[in-house]
């Protein structure tokens, strides 16, 4: 079998419609020789429906990142389907309306907890959680929005990215030594379910589009899900504790 991943075994998660990056990432790994598995949460039945527009049918595992029995049994399940991991894609995230559209100064303590569980702590809780099945080294990217600015109504979800990332760079500390790299890519916006529940998410859609240097499409997945595929391959054997920035150049830009 021939192709970037060729052999590679893969766990992505967040795959709820074929929109998401996850979806793009599960796609062209399968066209690039990757073994696929994914999670779901919630709406089990739905990620089972998208899983069979994927080229190969890839299985379901249920995993709510919050929960301690279904992160214990994780691996378990995993190997079930495939005999170890080479990589894991974390794209997870979740905030409460409080914490979203301006309601900064106003969300709650137990609100934004949750946010920073589901959306900073989940990248250690999967990655120790595969750990078992990483025993020849490997891979975690997750999936970042840039952290290193204050955006109009990413409020504690902004706060809890910035948590990723700063975990990012202490995965990449601790997991070094086993051989497993930990990489975020920051994508810049892209319609997708969870950016359509962020109220006001559409105020950086124009500007995006007109300032990044290289042009955005707020519709294309590919782009991010690309960079996520190279990570998870070979051809960045001493990259770890890396935020890339897929978002047009966007990014580097003043005002």
């Amino acid at each position: 079998m021939s192709g970037l991943l060729a052999g590679k075994r893969l766990l992505v998660t967040g795959v709820i419609t074929d929109q998401s990056i996850a979806f793009s990432v599960a796609r062209i790994a399968q066209e690039q020789g990757a073994t696929v598995v994914l999670t779901g949460f919630g709406r089990m039945s739905l990620v089972e429906r998208i899983a069979k527009r994927l080229p190969a049918e890839a299985p379901v595992i249920e995993l709510d990142v919050t929960n301690a029995e279904h992160l214990a049994g994780l691996a378990g399940k995993v190997q079930s389907t495939v005999d170890g991991l080479d990589g894991v894609v974390h794209s997870i995230a979740y905030a409460p309306q409080s914490c979203l559209g301006g309601g900064f100064l106003d969300a709650p303590w137990e609100d934004v907890a949750q946010a920073i569980q589901v959306s900073t702590y989940s990248y250690k809780s999967l990655a120790v959680a595969c750990l078992p099945l990483m025993k020849q080294g490997g891979s975690v990217v997750g999936l970042t929005f840039d952290a290193t600015k204050a955006w109009p109504v990413y409020d504690w979800m902004g706060v809890a990215k910035a948590g990723l990332e700063s975990a990012n760079r202490y995965l990449a500390l601790h997991l070094g030594k086993q051989g497993i790299r930990s990489n975020l890519v920051s994508a810049g916006p892209l319609r997708t379910m969870a950016a359509r529940s962020i109220p006001g998410f559409e105020q950086f859609e124009d500007a995006w589009a007109e300032r990044a240097p290289l042009g955005w499409s707020l519709t294309d997945q590919e782009p991010a899900a690309r960079a996520v595929l190279a990570l998870l391959s070979d051809w960045f054997p001493a990259t770890t504790g890396e935020v890339v920035h897929v978002d047009g150049g966007y990014h580097a830009l003043g005002a």
